[in-house]
């Protein structure tokens, strides 16, 4: 496995011993509980340089505080991270007006919660819907005050921030008509945070602020059901947007969707019926939506009970993922049905068509995904097993790594048949790789979305922290890695940003916000996307959260969509 050499070589600890020791010098509790917010732009030191073609809007959004202090006293501790109160940051990237001077960087953020905090602390609760939040045995004390304290469903009081839309097409209707979603930084028109409960929030694209609160229902009435993909598939050609809307109950359905980018308005795809499960991304190649339904299942009797994660059930090896695969522009709706062994899925990376191998007159549908073997590894999510000063983190080095393995895996789709009605066929695992390095929050050039790529970026988790280490490019084709980390230094998805002038795939820079444990502040890395040798950086004065996702739209070519 080629890796750059020097500080960016760290050897993995070979025991639980060392593992502890790297844990004990990797300190991350101030990603997990943020206290800065910067809501006036600032400009920030620039070391090293940012390449011209990176100018344009940065915005990341994911957990800030996971803990807050109430009125009476008590500390409300948020369990899981997928709850911690969202936060979204922008970082603008401006172009100097002669080829001589630098990139300029200037830095904004809010917390977007800023209704449901002040609720916490006058109650002591929660009191909304959440993904893990344990039950509170302290909510009883509360209940004379939460009886006095009923705030409005402002957008403020909605937790939602797991990924970003930048010009999300069929919510704003007016002038939809003639307008391009693919347009620079001066045409952002809209921003909405999602989550995968069916529940938008519009953000103010400069100020961040809270302004809006939407759903799918505002696409069709029919897409009424409470679970959704928090990460859409765009065409990277059309911008058109495709997701699905998951009703639960003693018969569960599936409503596959198209939001047109040029019109606004919404298709339904394919409704079909299906095992509810908590899917959290799709796939989309040129002719096809594919949705699999892989090993998470939802007990559709404990879905509404207020915290999600009890409703999910632990996978079953023995039950086959199911994979969906829906016509797109001829409106032939579900046309053909796969199964797979067992596994689970938080993040799809890309899917294609190709010539099958066996019959080229027939078509393939190729697809890769960060796969892992089980579900359990949402529960290895909550706080206690994240934040390294916890005792809790560091009692379970060994099963932790296990179950936090993951591996990007190529499946493959074998000629497509075109009727609902034939038997499932088989699902190919074609290969699965890169299981030392354990990847997630996988990206790639979003030019090559639809087609066969060859080049993965993902964080990764090594076992030299309790969260992640490492920033890795995968080459598909030559099943080889290139890793970048920093002792001390924890980074976050890497967005990737394309030259326009160039010629190859992996033409272009990656961008990560990266905390660096020692010092205590963070930055946004800029890497050069072909071998990973970095840059530059942007030292921001506090630290930004770990968070989920991001967009960037650059001021010079395609932005990174849904991808």
């Amino acid at each position: 496995m080629p890796t750059l050499t020097g500080e960016a070589n760290t050897a993995v600890a070979s025991s639980s011993k060392d593992v502890e020791e790297h844990w004990n010098n990797w300190p991350n509790e101030k990603g997990f509980d943020p206290e800065y917010e910067q809501r006036t732009p600032v400009e920030l030191q620039v070391t090293g340089h940012f390449p011209a073609y990176a100018a344009g809007t940065l915005y990341r959004t994911g957990p800030g505080k996971s803990q807050v202090q109430t009125d009476e006293g008590y500390l409300l501790q948020v369990s899981h991270w997928f709850d911690g109160f969202s936060q979204t940051h922008r970082f603008q990237i401006i172009a100097p007006d002669d080829s001589e001077s630098p990139l300029r960087v200037l830095y904004n953020s809010r917390f977007s919660t800023d209704q449901l905090l002040e609720h916490v602390r006058k109650t002591g609760s929660r009191n909304t819907r959440s993904f893990g939040q344990k039950r509170d045995p302290c909510k009883a004390l509360y209940g004379k005050v939460q009886s006095e304290f009923v705030p409005a469903e402002g957008p403020a009081m909605s937790n939602v921030g797991v990924t970003l839309s930048v010009n999300m097409p069929g919510l704003d209707k007016q002038g939809e008509e003639s307008f391009d979603r693919w347009s620079g930084p001066k045409g952002i028109r809209n921003l909405y945070a999602k989550t995968d409960h069916n529940e938008f929030k519009k953000l103010d694209p400069e100020t961040l602020e809270p302004i809006g609160r939407a759903s799918q229902k505002d696409f069709h009435p029919e897409l009424a059901g409470p679970l959704v993909a928090s990460h859409p598939r765009s065409d990277p050609l059309t911008g058109d947007v495709f997701n699905f809307n998951l009703t639960i109950g003693a018969s569960s359905t599936y409503r596959i969707f198209q939001v047109s980018a040029s019109t606004g308005r919404t298709s339904i795809l394919a409704t079909f019926p299906g095992i509810p499960a908590y899917i959290h991304s799709l796939l989309l190649t040129e002719d096809f939506v594919v949705l699999c339904i892989w090993n998470s299942h939802v007990n559709p009797l404990k879905a509404g009970n207020g915290v999600f994660m009890e409703s999910i059930m632990p996978t079953n090896p023995t039950q086959p993922a199911t994979w969906y695969v829906i016509d797109r522009k001829h409106g032939q709706g579900l046309v053909a049905t796969y199964e797979s062994p067992a596994f689970f899925s938080f993040h799809t990376i890309n899917a294609w068509q190709e010539p099958s191998p066996e019959d080229p007159s027939k078509v393939d549908i190729v697809a890769e995904l960060v796969r892992k073997d089980s579900s359990v590894v949402i529960e290895l999510l909550n706080y206690e097993f994240l934040k390294s000063s916890l005792s809790t983190a560091k009692e379970h080095i060994t099963n932790r790594g296990e179950n936090m393995q993951s591996t990007i895996t190529r499946f493959r789709l074998p000629t497509l048949p075109l009727t609902p009605t034939a038997k499932p066929q088989r699902a190919i695992i074609e290969w699965s790789s890169c299981i030392e390095l354990s990847p997630e929050l996988p990206t790639m050039n979003p030019s090559f979305g639809t087609k066969r790529h060859r080049y993965v970026y993902a964080t990764t988790s090594r076992g030299e922290a309790t969260f992640m280490d490492g920033l890795v490019k995968f080459d598909s084709d030559k099943q080889e890695s290139w890793l970048w980390t920093r002792h001390g230094h924890t980074p976050g998805e890497p967005i990737f940003v394309a030259n326009p002038n160039g010629t190859k795939e992996d033409d272009g820079v990656l961008l990560s916000v990266v905390l660096d444990g020692q010092r205590g502040t963070s930055y946004l890395l800029c890497l050069d996307a072909q071998n990973l040798s970095e840059l530059g950086r942007a030292h921001v004065d506090g630290v930004v959260g770990f968070g989920f996702h991001g967009q960037h739209i650059p001021t010079v070519g395609l932005p990174t969509g849904d991808y």
